[in-house]
């Protein structure tokens, strides 16, 4: 494609090969041909949202960091807002912004505080974001009075940005989590680029973790699984079979539990991963490597399995339990009444105050 594209600009002259080539190079799927050696993970959601999918993809970043891989990440939001930056905190929680000045979700502070890399306005794009480059391309005429339409334009769009936080940033490994639950409608779009994305990729090249809840029914005196085969079975319905399903819940997830899910998910059982609420979130990291977690994902990719240095989140954990004198502190701000809306400076209070014991 490429080759033919270049013979064809070469062979066209004036106003007319002027605007061909315009058409060609706005057509042609570039993306197909750029082959990068990073290895992708996606995260998706269901049942319900706010389940802790950016806590999960933080925690796994954590381990492949810590096995010496360079990882970084990525949050797909599909909402129509451009960016979060006009949102408010009430709905969407704190604004994160980026080094380079992007205005970013609040994922993007879990992300770099558990990864300790900075993140660029790459890692947070939004379906607004992407509609508004794509009308502009349309109103300036890029596509000739073309139809746009979601598949290909929407989801090519989608994946060139996979493909560029991956060529930007150098990574081993990027972890992209696709924001919402399944289900919504506006997420379509990012879950079937993402089916497309692991078609065009190289075997082992890409793999999806799905985070799903099982609910406690306190007069049944059990947790269930029906939710999470029916939102199995709705990703699945999209053309997109999870390759580890993490299983969120306010009690133990037994064995028992597991083999129901992998049966019912066509998921082998050791790729059914428990993941109960825990004091902290910093411990969440150790729980998954406790199940083998980082290290299965990387058999997925084809990846060797290095010796992971996990001593510093360890101390970390072990001060923040130990941690008993209290200190009274002011944060004085508009939206001071939802806690997310100033999460990180919150955080930062939180890691000051294991560092001195408090």
């Amino acid at each position: 494609m490429r080759r033919l594209s270049l013979i064809i600009k070469k062979r066209l002259k004036g106003s007319l090969g002027a605007l061909f080539e315009r058409e060609v190079s706005a057509w042609e799927p570039d993306i197909y041909e750029r082959r990068t050696m990073a290895k992708h993970i996606f995260v998706t959601g269901g049942v319900v949202s706010s389940l802790g999918k950016g806590i999960t993809a933080a925690s796994l970043g954590h381990l492949l960091k810590a096995r010496g891989y360079k990882v970084t990440m990525q949050k797909m939001d599909p909402y129509l807002n451009v960016d979060p930056g006009t949102m408010s905190p009430f709905q969407h929680g704190e604004v994160f912004v980026t080094e380079d000045g992007h205005e970013g979700d609040l994922d993007l502070g879990h992300y770099e505080r558990f990864i300790d890399e900075n993140l660029s306005r790459e890692s947070n794009f939004t379906q607004g974001s992407i509609y508004q480059t794509l009308i502009s391309r349309e109103r300036r005429g890029d596509f000739l009075g073309g139809t746009v339409q979601v598949i290909p334009h929407v989801t090519n769009a989608i994946k060139e940005r996979l493909y560029r936080i991956a060529e930007q940033s150098g990574a081993d490994i990027v972890i992209s989590e696709i924001g919402g639950t399944i289900g919504d409608i506006e997420g379509q779009p990012f879950i079937e680029a993402a089916r497309q994305f692991k078609k065009e990729r190289p075997e082992n090249d890409v793999l999806f973790v799905h985070v799903t809840l099982v609910p406690y029914i306190a007069a049944a005196h059990e947790v269930k699984t029906k939710p999470t085969q029916h939102s199995v079975k709705e990703l699945q319905s999209m053309g997109v079979q999870p390759d580890f399903i993490v299983l969120r819940s306010d009690h133990e997830i037994s064995d028992k539990v597991r083999e129901k899910i992998s049966l019912f998910c066509d998921v082998d059982t050791d790729e059914v991963v428990a993941c109960s609420d825990a004091a902290s979130i910093y411990e969440v990291p150790l729980r998954l490597y406790d199940q083998d977690f980082d290290a299965k994902v990387l058999d997925h990719l084809g990846l060797t399995a290095r010796k992971i240095h996990l001593q510093p989140l360890r101390k970390f954990v072990e001060a923040q339990a130990k941690a008993t004198e209290t200190v009274d502190i002011a944060v004085v701000g508009k939206y001071v009444s939802l806690p997310d809306a100033y999460l990180s400076v919150i955080e930062a209070l939180n890691h000051a105050g294991v560092h001195h014991g408090v």
